[in-house]
């Protein structure tokens, strides 16, 4: 019996029992309920349509078949370009199943990124749907190396059908075998969102994606057989191919499917129809369904917990949500150097405004410049270290060195924690603004702005003045039915300086139809800063 990482401090390792010698994540994920008499119970739900455990068994061995067939190796990679479909399962399975490793991207990404993917990862093999296949074309024109690509849907253009490929293989075969890998072996890479430049691919081996479900969704969300989930995020986000797959697999339970744009009234319906319990979400999507004119109507009693991640949660979002459902959110934060979420508030210990403690199994610091830990309520980058920590950031040295250092992950967020252990962030290291000579974070400033009763959403971003000083400047989508303007503009100035300290009140406001965010749901901010600088030389 060996540990996923030998290194890890005894007080970390004992939150989750030694994984064996042999440990390959198609079993631990998906093999156990065959074995613990689930294979009849449905897995998967997507329309009017299900899927048992049996039947995504079966189409895994069938996908590890055809990858061993085409010459696919151990830990070599392969790209899922798929929608949120039953599909997506049977591939995600197969590829760990065969012994190769995964790599996910959003199925609606453009040629020169598909390009950008294929050549970094050099996949060997590519299962895409037939509505990427025109951008996926276009990309292959520039890849060095062409992968073997797979169409999943009604048209496959020039490439292999996959149900016909599927059906040519034999699931009891010898080449459908589960590979003998072990808890430190390859299983696939997550994708930073590149913010800082071109996403970059987290390495991580089976045991990191087990002790995430050890932990934080068996200790923290507490997953169960009876659950049935549900996800604003789609599956190729590590946010949901855990809360969304991974996690009700490892339970014995359900995940409900959908492929088209997560909408707030597309969510409510879904909700309607499925009758989940868990719904993992983002802050932004709880607040669109908060204004949906559905949200009234709406019958959520089925949820036990929503689970929030991916961008702070304000304080009167959680608020209004618990007053007028009665449904407990946890939010947390994740990444994809970790994998998933390592601090979270838990069902029976939520501190308004805080982020929560830290998931058993994790050790978390704030520390200053010198990388030394600050003391108790002051403000500083967060380092975390636990079972789930990526080896590398793979082809990018410098950065690796100065992410994980000493076993420990160095992220650029900002958080304090209180004297009860609770976490808050601060905003980022390259978010935070210089105003009057004192550090500001955004953060803090769209939170108060968030509070008027006429602002939907703020994103604040610093701004040269006309003495080249920078100062807030305010990005707003209003409430329906509100009207932006000067007048509104000096009475947010007055709500912000009524709450926080003088400097911190954003000088300029820009009222918005919506505010952009890449394909993980992130209001892009640099985005703004970039087009706000661009005008201001123009």
């Amino acid at each position: 019996m060996s540990a996923p990482d030998p290194d890890l401090p005894a007080h970390l390792a004992q939150a989750v029992e030694p994984f064996p010698e042999r440990f390959n994540l198609c079993h631990y994920f998906l093999d156990h309920n065959i074995e613990a008499g689930r294979g009849d119970q449905i897995a998967l739900l997507s329309g009017d349509e299900t899927r048992t455990y049996a039947e995504i068994s079966r189409g895994a061995r069938c996908v590890a078949s055809l990858l061993r067939g085409i010459g696919v190796q151990r830990g070599e990679l392969v790209l899922i370009l798929l929608p949120d479909r039953f599909e997506f399962a049977e591939v995600f399975f197969g590829i760990l199943r065969s012994g190769a490793a995964f790599s996910m991207v959003n199925p609606l990404l453009k040629a020169k990124d598909l390009a950008y993917y294929m050549e970094y990862t050099g996949a060997r093999a590519v299962f895409a749907h037939d509505s990427t296949l025109s951008e996926l074309e276009t990309a292959l024109e520039s890849v060095a190396v062409k992968p073997e690509v797979f169409a999943v849907g009604d048209r496959s253009g020039a490439f292999t059908p996959y149900a016909s490929a599927l059906e040519a293989q034999d699931p009891d075969s010898e080449a459908a075998r589960l590979e003998g890998t072990g808890a430190d072996d390859l299983a696939g890479w997550l994708f930073t969102s590149g913010s800082t430049g071109r996403p970059k691919g987290c390495v991580h081996v089976h045991g990191d994606f087990a002790w995430n479900a050890e932990t934080y969704a068996r200790q923290v969300v507490q997953y169960s057989a009876t659950d049935r989930c549900v996800s604003v995020p789609k599956l190729f986000f590590g946010y949901a191919t855990g809360t969304n797959l991974m996690f009700p697999f490892r339970a014995g339970g359900s995940a409900i499917l959908f492929e088209g744009r997560a909408t707030p009234d597309e969510v409510l319906a879904q909700i309607a129809r499925h009758r989940p319990t868990l719904l993992t979400s983002v802050p932004t999507m709880i607040g669109g369904m908060l204004r949906s004119e559905n949200f009234e109507q709406a019958d959520l009693s089925c949820l036990r917990v929503c689970l929030s991640a991916g961008e702070a949660l304000p304080p009167h979002l959680y608020s209004e949500w618990k007053e007028r459902t009665g449904v407990e959110i946890l939010d947390g934060i994740g990444s994809a150097e970790m994998f998933h979420i390592y601090i979270s508030n838990q069902l029976d210990d939520v501190q308004l405004g805080s982020l929560g403690r830290i998931v058993p199994g994790y050790e978390a610091q704030i520390i200053g410049p010198d990388d030394v830990e600050v003391p108790t309520g002051e403000p500083g980058r967060l380092r975390v270290r636990g079972g789930s920590i990526a080896s590398e950031y793979f082809g990018d040295a410098e950065k690796t060195a100065e992410t994980y250092v000493g076993g420990w992950c160095v992220s650029a967020d900002i958080f304090r924690r209180d004297e009860a252990g609770y976490f808050y962030y601060e905003g980022r290291t390259d978010d935070l603004i210089k105003v009057s000579g004192i550090w500001t974070s955004p953060l803090e400033i769209e939170n108060v702005l968030a509070e008027h009763p006429d602002v939907e959403e703020a994103c604040v971003v610093g701004h040269e003045d006309t003495e080249s000083l920078i100062k807030p400047f305010a990005f707003i989508v209003l409430r329906e039915g509100c009207v932006g303007g000067d007048e509104l503009a000096t009475e947010l100035k007055g709500w912000v300086k009524g709450r926080l300290a003088p400097h911190k009140y954003p000088r300029w406001f820009e009222w918005r139809d919506e505010l952009p965010r890449n394909d993980r749901g992130k209001v892009a901010r640099r985005m703004l800063a970039q087009e706000l600088m661009q005008r201001t030389k123009a």
